[in-house]
C-alpha cells in the first residue's frame, strides 16, 4: 500500500464523450480507481478528470487500460502536470 505522505503523480485528462452517454460516463469514471475529480466543462472538450497515483506509469495505466475503454468515450487528451520548482 502507498505511503498517503508520498507525493502522488497528477495527470489531468481532457475526453470528448458522445453527450447522449455524459452522464454514465461521468459515473463509471467516478468508480475507478485513482479518479480524484471529474468535472463537466464547456469547450471543445466535455469532461477534464484528475487522476492521482504514486508513479506516473500507474497513471498512464488508468488512462489506458480504464478510462479510454469506458464506453461513450470518444477520444482523450492526456496532460501530465509538473511541479514549478525545482
Amino acid at each position: 500500500m502507498a505511503d498517503a505522505s508520498a507525493p502522488m503523480e497528477t495527470l489531468y485528462l481532457l475526453a470528448e464523450t458522445d453527450v447522449s452517454q455524459l452522464e454514465d460516463v461521468i459515473r463509471r469514471l467516478r468508480a475507478i480507481p485513482h479518479v480524484a475529480e471529474v468535472e463537466a466543462v464547456t469547450g471543445p472538450f466535455d469532461l477534464i478528470v484528475k487522476i492521482q497515483a504514486p508513479h506516473i506509469n500507474e497513471a498512464l495505466d488508468v488512462v489506458i487500460h480504464r478510462i479510454r475503454k469506458v464506453p461513450g468515450v470518444k477520444s482523450t487528451e492526456t496532460l501530465v502536470a509538473v511541479s514549478g520548482t525545482p
